[in-house]
């Protein structure tokens, strides 16, 4: 059987669900997703950046998430991780704030903001808890009513689904089982529950075939990898260095509170001797000579 490439490689995910004859899969998937979180279903969504041959895998500037829009507006982005970048809700506000606040450059009016949307898919764990699906909104603590509906953040956590065959039932579970490279043997029933994910398994069949997609594919792959590698040997590499500062800065505490601690009972012992001799009636020129003090230390020792 010929091995598929991994729908979850950022290049391989845009492929099948931002190319401009495959909205249609891209606006099942969606439909799924507001479908778990109580929404209404879309009727059509419009790409902002559909994937083209431009997009090179080894540009930093190359755009791989998809940015979409609703016919009455509202903006869309997806993201698919396949490595943890750390800091993910940070950088997804960020984010959001972005092309939130990028709606003003057409209109210049706030009331004519649009709701946005961020859906970030992980392949890895990020949240307390073990439910694979999260939704963020903006609401007060005590009574929940909502501020505005125009932040909404998801989080679709793959690992979290440790479901290893295919439900029952149409749903969002039969995508996030394809994309997570389910066995090939299940993919009738996937397709059963979702007919529209047959075209998303078609493409991905075709990509891997394809001599030149597995080309980029590979060195798309290699870059993610690589990628990831230097940031966890930095991560780590900062780690270790903390640990050798705080050691060695143990060290030459615990010195340096050594050295003070022997000049403080030197200081001590000689003003005790100080005191002595002033009683036996030296004078300070004398003292000072043989205990090495100042005349201030020397007068200190007799208040």
């Amino acid at each position: 059987m010929m091995e598929l490439l991994d729908p979850r490689v950022d290049f391989v995910f845009k492929r099948i669900f931002a190319s401009d004859n495959n909205k249609d899969v891209l606006l099942a998937f969606l439909n799924r997703i507001f479908a778990e979180a109580g929404e209404p279903a879309l009727d059509e969504v419009v790409l902002l950046n559909p994937y083209t041959d431009k997009d090179d895998p080894l540009d930093k500037q190359s755009i791989f998430d998809i940015w979409a829009k609703t016919v009455d507006g509202r903006m869309i982005d997806i993201e698919m991780q396949l490595f943890n970048k750390y800091d993910i809700e940070k950088r997804t506000l960020y984010y959001w704030s972005k092309r939130y606040s990028g709606q003003l450059q057409e209109s210049g009016k706030y009331r004519d903001l649009k709701k946005c949307v961020t859906i970030n898919i992980l392949n890895y764990s990020l949240l307390p808890g073990e439910q694979y699906h999260s939704v963020f909104h903006l609401r007060e603590d005590h009574c929940g009513i909502a501020l505005t509906q125009d932040i909404e953040i998801h989080f679709l956590e793959l690992p979290n689904l440790k479901l290893s065959s295919p439900p029952e039932q149409e749903g969002l579970v039969n995508w996030l089982l394809f994309l997570k490279g389910i066995d090939q043997s299940h993919w009738e029933v996937l397709s059963m529950n979702e007919p529209v994910m047959k075209k998303a398994m078609d493409t991905l069949q075709f990509l891997s075939q394809d001599s030149e997609a597995r080309r980029i594919y590979e060195a798309r792959q290699k870059y993610l990898h690589d990628e990831a590698s230097l940031r966890d040997a930095a991560e780590n590499g900062w780690e270790r260095g903390l640990q050798k500062g705080m050691q060695e800065g143990l060290k030459e505490g615990l010195k340096e509170g050594l050295k003070e601690g022997l000049h403080e009972g030197q200081l001590k012992a000689k003003l005790e001797i100080a005191k002595k001799l002033l009683a036996m009636g030296l004078n300070q020129a004398e003292i000072r000579e043989a205990t090495g003090l100042s005349d201030e230390e020397i007068e200190s020792s007799n208040p």
